[in-house]
Order: C-alpha cells, then sequence, then structure tokens
C-alpha cells in the first residue's frame, strides 16, 4: 500500500500520540495538530492526502474543520473520529465531505482498514487519470468510455493494467452492458494497438461457417469452398481477436480453439498445412460459463485458457450514478445525428429514466433516448416521448436489500438524495441545494465527490 501523508487533528495529547506512533510503523509520513486552528494553517501550508480529524475539538470543531479544508483542498480525503457513534453524526460527518468516520475508543486494525481502502482509492483515480491521457494520445475520444461511477472506476483500471500484458482476457457481463467497448480499450492501450482488433460474433454463425471464418478454408474444403479463405486467426495476427458470445461455441470448434491456445498453432478447414499466428485472444460472454462447465456444454481446460485474467461488467442498475452522464451523452449524439435542436430531458421524464432498471442496460438506454430524441416534437424530452418505459413506483425510495456498511448504506442514500433533487431542478445547483437543505458550494463538493455532471 503506497504511504500517504497523514495530518493528525486531535486534542488529546495521548490519542494523538498512540495513532503517531501506529500509523509511522506502517510506513506513513504523520504531522500533528491539537486543535483546528493549527489543522488549518498546516493544510494551508502543506500537502497532505488525508485528514483524521476528531469531532470534538476546542476553537473550532471537526465539521467546522473539514468544510474549511475542502474549501482549501477539495481533494484531501477526511476520515472523522466521534465518540458519538450516531447515525446522525455519520451522516453530518458524511454530508461535510467526509470519506469515512470512526468511532472511540478506536480500533486500531479497523483504522488500518479504512486508511488502506482511501489510499486504493487515491492510486486508482491517479491511474485512471494517466489511463485517459494515454487514450486521448492514442486518439480515442475520452467521450467514447462514459461512466462516473466508482464500479467502472474499478474496470477501466483493472482494463489498464491488462492491456500491458499478452494474458488471454475473459469478459463477462450481461448483454448492452459494453463488453466489446471494454475490449477495444485493452486493445487501443497494448503494445498491439497499430495492428487490427477483429470481432468475431460467435453466436451468429452456425458450427460450419464459424470454423471457417475462424481458421479459414482450403478449395473444395466443402460445398461452396471455391477458393482459399483466410481466417480471422491470421487476418488478426499481430493484434487482437475478440471472441464475442464465446459460450455458443460448438465442441468441435471448442477443440480447435483450445488447441491454438495451447500450443499457438491451427489448420484451416480442408487443409493439412501447420500454421501458426501472433494474436492475442479476448472472448465475452453474457452466459455464465462456469455453469456451462457444470452442464457439460463447455470445455473446462478451455474455460481456464480462456479466464486467465477476468473482468466482470457490471449491469446499468447496479451503477445508475453513470445515469445522468450516459442520458446527456447519448442526447447530444443522436441530436446531432437527426440534425435536431434539444435542450435536455424535462424534470419528469428524467425522474423516470433515472427508476427504469434498463434489463437491456446501456445498449437500451441508448436506442430509448434516440427513438426519443426522434419522435419528440418539442426542443425538451418530456415524459410523453418515453410511452415505451416503465419505472417501478417508487426506485429510488425502494429498501435497501442485505446489510451494508454504514458508510456505503449513507452514501447510497445521499447519491440517491442529489440526484432526485437535481432532476426536480432541471439540474439548476442553487435550487437542488435548497431542496436538500445544504449550501451550493457543499453541492458542487458532493458532485465533484461522486463525479456527477
Amino acid at each position: 500500500m503506497k504511504p500517504l501523508n497523514i495530518l493528525i487533528a486531535e486534542d488529546g495529547r495521548s490519542q494523538r500520540e498512540l495513532l503517531r506512533d501506529f500509523l509511522k510503523d506502517q510506513g506513513h509520513e504523520i504531522t500533528e495538530a491539537n486543535h483546528g486552528r493549527i489543522a488549518l494553517e498546516k493544510i494551508k501550508g502543506g500537502y497532505f492526502d488525508l485528514l483524521l480529524l476528531d469531532l470534538k475539538m476546542p476553537e473550532l470543531d471537526g465539521l467546522q474543520v473539514l468544510e474549511e479544508v475542502k474549501r482549501i483542498n477539495p481533494e484531501i480525503d477526511a476520515v472523522m473520529i466521534t465518540a458519538y457513534g450516531t447515525i446522525d453524526t455519520a451522516v453530518r460527518a458524511l454530508k461535510a465531505g467526509a470519506a469515512d468516520f470512526i468511532t472511540k475508543p478506536i480500533e486500531l486494525e479497523e483504522l488500518l482498514i479504512k486508511i488502506n481502502r482511501i489510499s486504493e482509492h487515491r492510486t486508482l483515480l491517479k491511474e485512471n487519470k494517466i489511463l485517459r491521457e494515454e487514450l486521448r494520445e492514442k486518439g480515442l475520444q475520452a467521450d467514447q468510455i462514459v461512466y462516473q461511477s466508482a464500479v467502472m472506476d474499478e474496470v477501466i483500471n483493472l482494463a489498464g493494467r491488462i492491456a500491458r500484458s499478452n494474458a488471454t482476457v475473459l469478459i463477462q457481463g450481461e448483454s448492452g452492458t459494453g463488453k466489446e467497448l471494454v475490449a477495444r480499450l485493452i486493445h487501443t492501450l497494448s503494445p498491439r494497438s497499430d495492428q487490427p482488433i477483429i470481432v468475431v460474433n460467435c453466436a451468429a454463425l452456425p458450427e460450419t461457417l464459424l470454423e471457417s471464418e475462424l481458421f479459414g478454408h482450403e478449395k473444395g474444403a466443402f460445398t461452396g469452398a471455391t477458393q482459399k479463405r483466410i481466417g480471422r486467426f491470421e487476418e488478426a495476427d499481430g493484434g487482437t481477436l475478440l471472441l464475442d458470445e464465446i459460450g455458443d461455441l460448438s465442441a468441435t470448434v471448442q477443440v480447435k480453439l483450445l488447441r491454438f491456445l495451447q500450443q499457438r498453432e491451427f489448420q484451416r478447414v480442408g487443409g493439412n498445412q501447420t500454421l501458426r499466428s501472433d494474436v492475442r485472444i479476448i472472448s465475452a460472454s453474457n452466459q455464465n460459463l462456469q455453469e456451462k462447465v457444470i452442464q457439460g456444454l463447455f470445455r473446462e481446460d478451455l474455460y481456464y485458457r480462456l479466464n486467465v485474467v477476468a473482468v466482470a461488467v457490471p449491469p446499468l442498475r447496479s451503477r445508475k450514478e453513470d445515469l445522468s452522464l450516459l442520458i446527456e451523452h447519448f442526447i447530444k449524439k443522436y441530436t446531432v445525428e437527426n440534425n435536431k435542436e434539444i435542450m435536455g430531458v424535462s424534470a419528469e421524464a428524467r425522474d423516470l429514466l433515472l427508476k427504469y432498471n434498463y434489463p437491456g442496460n446501456v445498449r437500451e438506454l441508448e436506442n430509448i433516448i434516440e427513438r426519443a430524441v426522434v419522435i419528440t416534437r418539442s426542443s425538451m424530452i418530456t415524459k410523453k416521448d418515453l410511452p415505451f418505459i416503465e419505472a417501478p413506483a417508487d426506485s429510488h425510495g425502494e429498501e435497501m436489500s442485505g446489510h451494508k456498511p454504514l458508510r456505503e448504506a449513507v452514501e447510497e442514500l445521499e447519491h440517491r438524495i442529489i440526484l432526485r433533487a437535481l432532476a426536480e431542478a432541471e439540474n439548476n445547483q442553487s435550487k437542488a441545494a435548497d431542496l436538500i437543505g445544504i449550501s451550493e458550494r457543499m453541492l458542487r463538493y458532493k458532485l465533484k465527490k461522486y463525479r456527477l455532471k
């Protein structure tokens, strides 16, 4: 774990020294402050990754200090320390911009887990910023990868780390989640980016044609084979071959693919010549391949060859914080394509779009927005333009299933409240802030924290 520059703001000397000694032993750089004003002076005069901040301090309490810190540098993370472990205290701390909170008496191992999680997140954000710069340099526009959720941050970060290797990759996720886009991202960031990426949909062709499509065939190999055909493995030599819907491969093609992955050799259909190809295999599936292995429908040895590195692309319903950005992206795209002037989405229509669960994922959302852009008669997409979707009675107010850590539950609730307020205020930040009872400055901080635009 990367060491952090940590400022401990705690008026209790014994508590402060205990934290200092423990965190120094973990390799972190520690600075101390025994009350709020000194903490602010040190923040103004130095660089810190993390602030450990006691809620109850003389002169300025922890919440007052935190609000000022966020004005000075919103990128500093903070963990609030409090002896008052109530939900109300947690909500106040998180609303003020704390990344987390911990109650006294402090369990040092629990604190370490929280600090490590913050360190991982900071590293993730930094790496993803570098990835975006690389994508821009390679000509892949940033708006081709539209997300702002933490879960997609992790997917993109993993894709960037995978890209540098030659490892075989298995991308799994529901239909319409963007598996091909992730595969193209991996290829674009790889040393193979100057060679082609070729996509084959394994579910779109019958077995005989798929085998020929992948490996090629010799003249006379079967009826209709009037001339030799070069297959996709040869065409993708030096580049990447994406095998989409890999779970639909027949037993015969599975055997030939396994041989290639083991020996990097193959033969054209009807041929005897052994050929080689330097191609990286990325496969994608919306099916559970492990279940198909158990059912005897997919070879176990092939599954493990394909699944050297796995990437799971989440469904849209589990990353709804991406919805607003995706909606605006698709409105802009199809407004230009259809030569129309559409300003946005009405509050009622936006609420409907945010509540819908999208069984078809991003692809379904894109289709909905394209259709709405085409059929609307006004400069604003309204609920009348969305007759083909229905939202649950109140998905924003639905009871959260299962047990979650308090921080996650509070963040999820806060996120929903902000999204709903923005929808009701038609993206007017002043009105949205008034609706939920916080300052416009704090709302702007929250928008930045959750990467909402």
